[in-house]
Formats: C-alpha cells, structure tokens, sequence
C-alpha cells in the first residue's frame, strides 16, 4: 500500500539524495499537468474528441495504422491534431525539476517513455538520453514502407477541421509517393519501422551498463505510467530489482508499487515539486 504523503516524500528525497543517476519513467499521465488530454477509458478519450464518440471509435480502435488506408484523411486528422497539440503544449514546472536534479548527478539521468509527444526535448533533455518505445509522432515513415528510413515530422503541417479530418493534400513519401504515417507503433502493427527506437535502447544499455554497481545508486522516479498498457511499470521494476534501484512510483490513480518502493497518489507536477522541497529543506 502506498505510505502516507510525508513520509513517501521524504523517502522520496532520501532515494534522490544518495544517487548517482536518475532513471525517468514516465506514461501518459505525465503529460495531464501540461494541459494534455487524459485517454483514460473511452470517456476520457471523447471529451477530447467528440466527433469520435458519435462513431463509437475508441482510442485504441484510432491508434491503429488500417485507418491509413481505409480513410486517410481520418488517420491523419486524428495524428494531425495531436501533432499540432504536441507542438503547442509548453511542459509543466515538474520537467524543470527533473532537469536539474538531473544536473546535479555524476551520471544524469536517462528518459524511458511510453510517450510519443516530444515533451521531454521540448523540456531540455537531450535525444542522446531518451528512449521513446512507442516511438515519436514528430517523426514519419512511409505507410509502405518502402524502407526502413524514419525522417523528422518538423516540416509537415497538417490542416485538421472540427471534425478531426484532414484536409488535402496529405503528407506523402518522397521516395515512393505512398502515404506518410507517424512513427509510432500503434496497435496491430506490423509496419513500424523500430530502427530509431532500437537505436535509443542501445544507448540506453551502454548508459546502465556503465553506472556504479552500489545499492541506491541509481533513483528511477516513475511518472504517470498505468496499467493498461503496463510496459513503463514493468521497465521500472525490472530495473528495480537487477539495478539494485530505489523506486519511486507517482501515480494518481493507481499508486500501488513493489515491497521497498516508494508509492504517491499525486499528480506529477505536484509530487515533483514537493519532493523537490523536501530535498531543498535537508528532510532526507
């Protein structure tokens, strides 16, 4: 069960004062603070997309590469505006506090995220240090595709209307003129080029394999990661127990954590800052 706030947050702070390197987790849930919309449950999904209620089309039925080609103009006005949003969402103050934790390590830290919004470089952190595993909606592949070549997303601008559809022309392959899609692994795929994806885990192995062995040593500070789709929380707490890793969970739905973690039901922006405090005040 989680421990009460007090105590987990000066637990929190104890697990940040001894570390070397700083692990970042994080799942949708960190993006809410920003203003980003919250997908939980087909309820939470149509507040934000209305038109899509009418068809009873969930988020999972959306996030699905058929609609590339049964209905182009639906895919892109969906991926379309939440690329616009993306790029127009200014990171709340709990990625700054991140950063500078992170500055402050011998190590720093390195981002593992089921997150395809672009909101911890849009924050500061460096693309050398994230792992994106769902991939990044500001990069595009061919639909084809074609080859194996993922190109960034900077350039396209994709006009979407109340309805959540395109307008012509759509983004197209300069190799093969076939449709652009996100690169983003969505469900039932079996198109998305993961070369970029895997190139982070690389990098992300190298980093891990080269931090000190000690118990602690490595804080992972998890952040608005479910259940549903549970591969952030599973990350975690593998690195937990072969890392010798303290672990801190936010979550404000569902807290629960492992024996020896430390578990909040707060908010991520919240419980950031409140940690930080706590480190601030010497509470570890």
């Amino acid at each position: 069960m989680p421990s009460s706030p007090p105590d987990a947050l000066i637990e929190a702070a104890r697990n940040l004062g001894r570390a070397k390197a700083l692990l970042i987790t994080a799942g949708a849930g960190m993006g809410v603070d920003s203003g980003l919309p919250d997908f939980r449950g087909n309820e939470g999904f149509w507040n934000a997309y209305p038109p899509f209620r009418e068809r009873g089309l969930s988020f999972s039925d959306l996030a699905n590469p058929q609609w590339f080609s049964r209905d182009p103009e639906l895919a892109w006005g969906f991926y379309g505006h939440r690329l616009n949003l993306y790029r127009a969402t200014v990171p709340h103050r709990g990625f700054g506090v991140l950063r500078a934790w992170a500055d402050a390590l011998p190590h720093g830290a390195f981002v593992f995220t089921s997150n395809v919004d672009g909101q911890f470089q849009k924050a500061g952190f460096s693309d050398e240090r994230i792992v994106e595993c769902h991939g990044s909606i500001h990069h595009v592949q061919c639909t084809e595709p074609c080859a194996d070549l993922i190109e960034s997303a900077a350039s396209l601008q994709v006009t979407v209307d109340a309805r959540f559809r395109a307008a012509q022309p759509l983004p197209r392959c300069s190799r093969c003129e076939a449709l652009l899609r996100p690169n983003i692994l969505m469900f039932g795929d079996a198109s998305w080029v993961d070369t970029r994806t895997l190139a982070e885990q690389q990098r992300f192995g190298k980093w891990l394999a080269a931090l000190p062995p000690e118990p602690g040593a490595l804080a992972i500070v998890e952040l608005g990661a479910g259940t549903a789709v549970p591969t952030v929380r599973l990350t975690s707490e593998h690195l937990m127990r072969r890392a010798n890793a303290s672990l801190v969970r936010i979550n404000v739905r569902e807290p629960e954590a492992p024996h020896g973690a430390v578990a909040l039901a707060l908010g991520a922006e919240d419980a950031l800052l409140r940690i930080d405090a706590a480190l601030s005040r010497g509470d570890q």
